[in-house]
């Protein structure tokens, strides 16, 4: 490698790191004591997936949503998933317009970069599938028309424990378009002292910078597609998948779009990390994440993803 080269290279590993240790620090700022949950949350959307935040109320779900659009310089929009909303009131309507005797189509908040759906699992199933092609296919098909969705395009979904009152089981084949599920917990007892003293989440939010603008993070998605991986890295993404398919039969283990994700989430932690190459560690990191929603109700995710790690040796 040239001199020239390396010193590009350098400096760009520099920019990298300096771009995340800003986007980190920013988050940190806003939801306290949460360094794992907030660095899985900016890996999923490294890796272009979609995030399942679930936990109870007021612990600041929302909140870590509005921050992570304004940090990532991303368009936001929030529909807040009811009993009663419509698949009209995610995707948009057609209108008629008198004035010009045809049909104006007026976009719903799904066309933005960063859709906030709030209490996911408190919408009727015909509305919750609203969300099922453009998680997919960055796409929404209505009166017969293709439209495309803004990129970088994510869903970031909160959602109620299944025990609390007025909530809807997500189908398996919405959780399976969820890269992660994180949950952010009760606060630590300093955090949660500092929060009481501290500045009103809400208007912190409202006054954050942002730390980077949407196209210097897709350079960091591209970043991330960049990592190295060696063949005995892929042997072991095999070999967890293969667990999980052996051990809860035909058809309950981890898809092909689950294996992939895990393999992009991997990147995505090395990048924040700081390595090139992805190391057994960094699957494990995100492993929990990415498995557990997709085989709770069958077996127990927990229990699963730590027999994974007792079974499957590292190469």
């Amino acid at each position: 490698m040239t001199p020239l080269l390396a010193n590009s290279g350098m400096r760009e590993q520099r920019d990298t790191e300096t771009s995340l240790e800003s986007i980190l620090d920013q988050l940190g700022r806003v939801i306290l004591g949460k360094e794992t949950q907030i660095r899985l949350c900016l890996a999923c959307l490294l890796a272009r997936g979609h995030l399942l935040i679930e936990d109870i109320p007021g612990v600041g779900k929302t909140t870590l949503a509005h921050a992570l659009a304004k940090t990532l310089g991303l368009s936001f929009q929030r529909i807040q998933f009811t009993s009663d909303l419509l698949p009209a009131d995610v995707l948009g309507v057609s209108i008629y317009d008198r004035e010009s005797g045809s049909f104006r189509f007026q976009q719903g908040p799904i066309f933005a970069q960063l859709v906030l759906a709030d209490e996911i699992n408190r919408a009727s199933p015909k509305a919750q599938s609203a969300l099922l092609e453009a998680m997919e296919e960055h796409q929404v098909t209505l009166d017969g028309r293709c439209m495309p969705l803004p990129e970088p395009f994510f869903v970031i979904a909160t959602q109620n424990p299944q025990d609390q009152v007025g909530t809807f089981p997500l189908p398996e084949s919405q959780l399976d378009r969820f890269l992660m599920r994180v949950h952010l917990g009760y606060p630590e007892a300093a955090a949660e002292r500092e929060l009481l003293r501290g500045v009103d989440r809400r208007d912190l939010v409202a006054a954050l910078p942002t730390a980077v603008d949407g196209a210097r993070f897709q350079a960091l998605q591209q970043r991330v597609l960049g990592i190295h991986v060696a063949p005995p890295l892929l042997d072991y993404v095999q070999a967890l998948v293969a667990f999980t398919r052996n051990q809860l039969g035909p058809g309950h283990g981890l898809s092909p779009r689950a294996a992939i994700g895990l393999l992009r989430a991997a990147r995505a932690w090395a990048l924040i990390a700081g390595r090139s190459v992805v190391l057994p560690e960094h699957v494990q990191a995100v492993l929990a994440a990415i498995v557990e929603h997709r085989i709770r109700q069958r077996d127990g995710g927990a229990n699963t993803v730590a027999r994974l790690l007792e079974a499957v040796p590292i190469p």
